[in-house]
């Protein structure tokens, strides 16, 4: 933020070598223990462009294509098969209600009996599929969740990083959907807020009791704080040693239970990477299906180490 000093910028040494680190000691790497999210890229497309977005949505950018409901079905018909342990399918973009083929994949996961968990900014594009949302709460309950983006509890901070005007949007769409007796969540960044993430919650807090949302904000998973994400950013590279040091395990990153897929342009075939954080580096795409993606993953990009190892989130817990 413009209040704080300069990150300092990274070792070019650092992060080259998948098995070793700048100083020659060896890489973690992340094996998937038991694929139980799977992610679904929508499209890059959306509605608004951010000032930091990490994979770079907005109207223009369709590097990720929108990927249709009979794709997503082969994937569903994968998992079945092979008896995967997937308990919940995640939908992200750009903003997945540009795809107009949401609702019917929304209808494809929820009526094999899984969750289903969209991240949108609830703007325009989800209140124009307002009548096929109420749909699918009618004959599906809470099995789907809408997770709202507001980086602020404040209009000025969100509209900073946003848009001029998108809070007011994105609260109003967000009101919309606890009015309908949706289960919503909501997705912050802490770095948006100086004094920490206490400020955070405390001021979600006030927010969501102003406007009758019925949202705990003490809750992690209901409001989940996201740390911010600076690929030029120095940051420790994780070596093996480190999960004794940091006393975590591997086990908990998200790439031991996750994966994403994405459509690229110009592909024949949608593509299965190893997390939703790094949808262009070619190193962690891992192929076509659910079956060769599940070799494990190195941590050999800055974000490993800043939002999942050192900054301990996750973007389902």
């Amino acid at each position: 933020m413009p209040d704080q000093l300069p990150p300092r910028p990274l070792d070019p040494a650092k992060f080259r070598d998948p098995q070793q680190t700048a100083r020659g000691e060896t890489r973690a790497s992340v094996a998937l223990t038991a694929l139980r999210t799977l992610w679904i890229n929508t499209g890059t497309l959306c509605n608004i462009t951010c000032r930091h977005c990490y994979i770079e949505s907005s109207p223009r950018n369709d590097a990720l294509v929108y990927l249709s409901a009979a794709e997503l079905v082969a994937y569903l018909e994968e998992i079945a098969r092979d008896g995967l342990p997937v308990d919940t399918i995640g939908f992200t973009g750009g903003e997945p209600f540009l795809n107009r083929d949401l609702p019917a994949m929304l209808e494809a996961v929820l009526g094999r009996g899984l969750q289903a968990v969209v991240l949108t900014n609830a703007m325009k594009p989800l209140r124009n599929h307002a009548a096929a949302l109420q749909a699918l709460r009618a004959r599906h309950g809470e099995r789907l969740l809408l997770r709202v983006s507001l980086d602020h509890f404040t209009a000025a901070r969100h509209d900073e990083e946003r848009e001029a005007g998108s809070f007011a949007q994105a609260l109003a769409g967000l009101e919309w959907l606890a009015g309908e007796g949706f289960v919503v969540h909501v997705a912050g960044r802490v770095g948006f807020e100086p004094d920490g993430e206490a400020v955070m919650r405390a001021g979600f807090a006030r927010l969501f009791a102003e406007r009758d949302i019925r949202i705990d904000a003490a809750d992690p998973v209901a409001l989940m704080l996201f740390p911010e994400m600076q690929a030029a950013a120095d940051v420790p590279e994780i070596t093996t040693a480190c999960w004794d040091i940091l006393g975590t395990s591997p086990d908990r990153l998200m790439c031991a239970s996750s994966r994403m897929v994405v459509k690229r342009r110009g592909a024949a075939r949608p593509a299965v990477l190893a997390c939703t954080l790094l949808p262009y580096d070619p190193q962690f795409e891992l192929g076509q299906t659910l079956a060769e993606a599940a070799r494990p993953v190195a941590l050999n990009h800055p974000y490993c180490a800043q939002f999942c190892v050192l900054g301990g989130a996750a973007c389902v817990r």
